[in-house]
């Protein structure tokens, strides 16, 4: 139970710390930009070293491969549905309401964290320390989403605990996602666990191939995205091995 409770409070952490910073003090586009390529290297290691393996212990590659192909097609759909949030979006867009925009950006939020929920819930099954690998690198990843979503609030309001709140309320789905998940897991077939295990590979190879590598790769004139990404794969391939 304790180590489902570290689990769930670091999943948490990445919208609220996000939040915190955006009503505060926000950082460099640097930073944001290293966070997002560290994340991407820590959910890219993950799925290739430890879900779709387990995908297929769990079923048969074939099972596998149809996870992988539904878990980036409802990313695709849910992209479509809901346009998902980027650290320049921080910023107004000229002619656009600023506090509307910030309401249906955390809105938007928070209908994409609910599948990340259920991913860090997958590591659950087999691996408690994957699972909170998982959560890391989902947490690391919602610290700009949380800055990009009180930011604009705080600014049009100047209401910092109001905006601070109402962002990080966007950490709720991953909860419900995470409680959805880890109870299913309990009553369904081994074949059922590999698909749903294929389906979360999926989804997180495209957040990273879709969001997290072309946009802080293209957005930094050095090579520290670069580096950030690769720690993110040994941070990984060293927590295999503790």
């Amino acid at each position: 139970m304790d180590t489902i409770l570290t689990i769930l409070v670091i999943s948490v952490l990445g919208p609220i710390i996000g939040s915190l910073i955006g009503v505060w003090k926000k950082p460099s586009e640097t930073l944001m930009y290293n966070m997002l390529s560290f994340a991407a290297g820590v959910m890219l290691a993950i799925s290739f070293l430890e879900l779709i393996p387990e995908s297929i212990k769990f079923s048969s590659i074939w099972v596998c491969v149809l996870g992988i192909a539904l878990g980036t097609l409802l990313m695709f759909a849910v992209d479509k549905l809901i346009p998902h949030i980027h650290p320049e979006l921080c910023a107004q867009e000229q002619g656009r309401n600023l506090k509307k925009t910030a309401v249906f950006l955390i809105i938007g939020i928070m209908l994409h964290n609910l599948p990340e929920g259920m991913a860090i819930a997958i590591g659950t099954v087999s691996d408690s320390k994957i699972s909170i690998a998982i959560a890391l690198g989902i947490a690391i990843h919602n610290i700009p989403e949380g800055i990009c979503t009180s930011a604009p609030y705080y600014m049009c309001t100047q209401k910092r605990l109001k905006s601070f709140l109402l962002s990080s309320v966007t950490a709720l789905p991953i909860l419900i996602g995470f409680v959805i998940a880890y109870f299913l897991f309990k009553n369904i077939s081994y074949t059922y666990i590999g698909l749903i295990i294929g389906i979360t590979a999926g989804l997180m190879i495209y957040i990273c191939a879709d969001e997290l590598i072309p946009e802080s790769c293209s957005k930094t004139t050095n090579h520290s995205t670069i580096f950030s990404l690769i720690f993110g794969i040994i941070f990984v391939v060293l927590l295999q091995h503790i």
